[in-house]
């Protein structure tokens, strides 16, 4: 089984690397990378033309932000199934997408997904807070739940059937995306009971309190547009987040 890992990165030349190596020192046999790079101007292309001949596609040209991006690397995939990894972040372990693959020899299984560890920007070794999940159910989506997006890979055909990121939301398009494929309930997705993916801290939507704000109206957006739920679910989305930091 091919799975299709999809890197968007802009001017990330202090971490892109170990993003990369996480992903060509996977157990996987079948792993195709690409990496879309939004015209960086920092090294960035330069490191990456090192890469070259382990990286399937690779696209360096301006975009549209990171949707945009990862959009174009759906568009690009050949793997039945395609997850993400930002350029900041790193897989767990090398055994994450043979684990994946495992659930994914099941032909019901339309996604998997799993726990998601925050660790220090400069120490990735130090844990920061712990995002663990839970097995889904449709009704967890008014409560404010969902999967942690990076760990989620999906079979393409639910791209087919759904489409991708909604551009016009520049920090909360991947949140929009899970509510419409989840809310439905036709699909099914298996939890995996392990951290899947390392997660530098300090990303796009937490970086200053104007992000902060932008979030929260497209999470509400994403909420209202999507039939799921307003103002408490968003509220409840974001008092679950405190018990990350204990666990």
């Amino acid at each position: 089984m091919k799975i299709s890992v999809i890197t968007a990165v802009r001017n990330n030349r202090d971490t892109i690397a170990g993003a990369l190596d996480s992903v060509l020192g996977q157990t996987h046999p079948d792993v195709e990378l690409i990496v879309i790079d939004g015209a960086s101007t920092d090294g960035t292309r330069e490191l990456l033309a090192g890469y070259a001949d382990r990286i399937a596609v690779l696209v360096s040209e301006a975009d549209n932000g990171i949707y945009d991006a990862l959009n174009k690397g759906i568009a690009r995939a050949s793997g039945e199934v395609i997850g993400f990894l930002h350029a900041d972040d790193l897989l767990a372990d090398r055994e994450v997408l043979a684990t994946i693959a495992a659930r994914f020899t099941r032909p019901a299984v339309d996604g998997v997904y799993g726990d998601l560890l925050y660790v220090r920007k400069h120490n990735p070794d130090q844990k920061v807070r712990y995002w663990r999940s839970c097995e889904f159910l449709p009704a967890l989506l008014g409560q404010g739940w969902m999967p942690a997006h990076p760990t989620l890979y999906l079979r393409k055909a639910v791209y087919s059937q759904f489409g991708g990121f909604d551009t016009r939301l520049r920090i909360a398009a991947d949140y929009d995306f899970m509510l419409r494929i989840l809310k439905s309930g036709t699909l099914h997705l298996d939890y995996i009971p392990q951290v899947l993916v390392k997660m530098r801290a300090g990303g796009a939507s937490n970086r200053s309190v104007g992000n902060l704000w932008r979030k929260s109206c497209e999470d509400l957006l994403a909420l209202r547009r999507n039939g799921v739920g307003g103002l408490w679910t968003l509220f409840r989305k974001n008092l679950s987040k405190l018990p990350q930091f204990f666990g």
